[in-house]
């Protein structure tokens, strides 16, 4: 199993942090900057993050921790803002006019004038959301401005997040770097998208990759499979689940969050667990479960 894999370019480390969990800091920032660095410490060198997450909280985080010789990569998001005080906490921002302004809100935030990659949240795919009224926008109007930002140099690159393979197709030719989706052990519902990836040589970085962050969705924690697999590998299911993942496809990247030192370390270690070739098919008998829960 390859420890690094290609986005946008650049050789990274396979496991990365994704750092929305951040905002369960929010009256300790202190914390929330050591434990950053500790990331760093351990080896992360893509952080996911996004101007919504914590209403700016965990951008400003990010930019208190970060060094430019850290080298690491930022990858932010646009598609919805903060809603302070709404449920769930965030409204979607999918017109053009809103995509630049979020990119805006995203620079000030972290302090810089150019944002590495910027993920393009679509919600055509996945459990959650879905746009309504005038959030329903041409994904074509939406790379225009998302092309226009990048040829300004305020977006290094453009990736995508809960998309179905027509919209990445159509996308395509505007140069992106990475898919982000909800995947998981027990949700495989994009593994042609995953493969579309693969082909087209983007990084595919799946989000709920242990599955059941919504009530109905299926837990890979809770697999007979992948919990007998953890007690005879002395490790923990969540990290079988994960580990999975990188095996599954080379063009893997995982950003597991946490606001837990112990717990990040955990995920980090799961760049050092191997399958034999027995445990892996395993694993992959796993039933694949839907993962299209709606919210509401």
């Amino acid at each position: 199993m390859p420890p690094t894999a290609s986005f946008n370019g650049r050789a990274v480390h396979r496991v990365g942090y994704g750092a929305m969990q951040l905002e369960r800091l929010h009256d300790r920032r202190e914390e929330a900057v050591a434990l950053l660095r500790r990331a760093v410490e351990l080896g992360v060198d893509h952080v996911d993050t996004a101007e919504f997450y914590g209403s700016g909280f965990v951008n400003e985080v990010i930019r208190e921790a970060l060094r430019g010789e850290d080298g690491v990569l930022v990858v932010s998001k646009v598609g919805a803002d903060p809603n302070p005080g709404g449920s769930p906490p965030l409204r979607l921002a999918q017109r053009p006019e809103q995509l630049r302004a979020s990119v805006e809100d995203n620079l000030r935030s972290l302090g810089t004038d150019r944002l590495d990659v910027v993920n393009l949240r679509r919600l055509d795919a996945g459990p959650g959301l879905r746009p309504e009224g005038d959030q329903v926008v041409d994904v074509d109007d939406q790379l225009a401005v998302m092309t226009a930002l990048r040829d300004e140099g305020k977006i290094g690159a453009i990736g995508l997040s809960s998309v179905s393979p027509d919209v990445l197709r159509r996308a395509l030719p505007a140069g992106i770097a990475c898919v982000q989706n909800a995947y998981s052990l027990v949700s495989r519902d994009d593994e042609d998208l995953l493969r579309l990836c693969l082909a087209e040589g983007i990084a595919w970085v799946p989000y709920f990759p242990l599955g059941g962050t919504f009530p109905g969705l299926p837990k890979v924690t809770d697999e007979p499979a992948v919990r007998a697999v953890a007690e005879s590998l002395g490790v923990t299911p969540a990290q079988v689940g994960l580990a999975w993942l990188l095996h599954h496809a080379p063009n893997v990247l995982l950003i597991p969050g946490t606001a837990d030192a112990a717990h990040l370390e955990a995920n980090m270690a799961v760049g050092g667990i191997t399958f034999d070739a027995g445990t892996l098919a395993t694993l992959d008998a796993v039933e694949s479960r839907s993962s299209e829960v709606p919210l509401g």
